[in-house]
């Protein structure tokens, strides 16, 4: 029974410390990444209408649902605006973001809040938990900021804040749209000479090194070639062996002759003479001969 009671316990605990812990990874997570007040020629909503807007990084390596979350710009309202629950799109995966406009219609969807931003003073930015009192990051957008250029970090989640000239809403606030190596090229090589011949040269040193190659291998196959015939002769000669010399024929003359008279005298045995043999009386009529012989008195 003190068994049972003692899992259980542990069980509970580590289900506290696993909530807790999920919690506190996304109170800690979530980041203002990249903010801008005044868009006259900047990016549209989904309806068309160009507004203020800010965007939200997750900046751990799982996803968080602000689903339920607050967000706010009024320090004395912490629950000014609640994320719905339930939309798939509040759940940001690792290390990506999803951007709110503020124009003051929330009617028109979860990522519409109900306040806009003030293009003309200092902006005041905040998200909060669920419970409306943990708050999980603000930021004070300062005054005087320019027409389609954003207020964001240097880098994602991270950095200092400055005023960015490449505007990137849903997107990483350091996008690389040119080639440092390229660039080099064409201010020290206008015309492109340089990357002819260096081109060129790439080119001929794969055919020389194809060449080698090539011949490398070939002399290896003739030279494999050569020494497996060289064997296959070293070993016939052995098989056929030194010519037999004049007496060894000569023996073997001999017991050939020999073998051939014996069987002649085979043959010979064999022969059956058969001669008629002349008698003078039948020995089947002996008795008759000597009947026929007179009576002598």
């Amino acid at each position: 029974m003190n068994g049972n009671r003692k899992g259980t316990g542990i069980a509970l605990l580590l289900m506290f410390i696993c909530a807790f812990a999920a919690q506190g990874q996304r109170s800690a997570s979530i980041r203002f990444n990249e903010i801008l007040v005044v868009n006259e020629n900047n990016f549209v909503d989904d309806y068309g209408m160009r507004n203020g807007w800010f965007e939200l990084f997750n900046t751990s390596w799982g996803s968080v649902n602000i689903g339920g979350c607050f967000l706010t710009d009024d320090r004395n309202n912490t629950r000014k605006y609640m994320i719905p629950k339930g939309d798939v799109h509040t759940k940001i995966p690792p290390r990506q973001h999803v951007l709110f406009w503020a124009d003051d219609l929330a009617s028109r969807g979860t990522f519409h809040v109900n306040f806009k931003l003030n293009p003309a003073g200092e902006n005041y930015l905040a998200l909060y938990d669920s419970d409306g009192k943990t708050l999980i990051h603000e930021i004070v957008i300062p005054a005087g900021q320019r027409a389609d250029i954003s207020y964001g970090m240097t880098d994602d989640g991270e950095g200092k804040w400055e005023n960015l000239t490449k505007v990137t809403p849903s997107s990483n606030n350091k996008i690389l749209d040119s080639n440092e190596k390229i660039e080099n090229f064409q201010r020290n090589d206008s015309l492109g000479i340089g990357m002819t011949i260096t081109a060129m040269a790439v080119v001929f040193i794969g055919l020389i090194l194809l060449y080698l190659a090539f011949k490398y291998i070939g002399n290896s196959a003739i030279k494999a070639s050569r020494r497996r015939s060289m064997k296959a002769s070293e070993s016939s000669e052995v098989k056929r062996g030194e010519p037999e010399s004049g007496e060894v024929f000569a023996a073997i003359a001999a017991a050939l002759y020999d073998a051939t008279e014996e069987d002649v005298h085979d043959l010979e045995n064999t022969v059956l003479t058969i001669r008629k043999v002349a008698r003078h009386y039948s020995p089947w009529s002996s008795k008759i001969y000597g009947l026929r012989e007179s009576i002598r008195k």
